[in-house]
């Protein structure tokens, strides 16, 4: 799932993923908050769940990797 994630920003966000590590913090990266709801919007319609954040403090591509793991597994 990470290395989804990694292309999707890298594609949509015009980022190089060479710069996104698991570390690597949204904000580091300049992506904003609707930057990642769009990013939760698509991937929840490619991979058919809903992935209710709310309560979720994500602060880094590793643990929204984790996290996107643990509703789809």
């Amino acid at each position: 799932m990470y290395e989804k994630l990694v292309s999707y920003a890298a594609k949509q966000l015009d980022l190089n993923p060479d710069d996104i590590t698991p570390s690597s913090t949204f904000e580091s990266l300049g992506i904003d908050s609707l930057d990642i709801v769009e990013m939760i919007m698509d991937l929840e319609t490619e991979l058919g769940v809903e992935l209710e954040m709310e309560d979720q403090k994500i602060s880094n591509f590793q643990e929204l990797a984790d996290f996107i793991d643990s509703k789809v597994n």
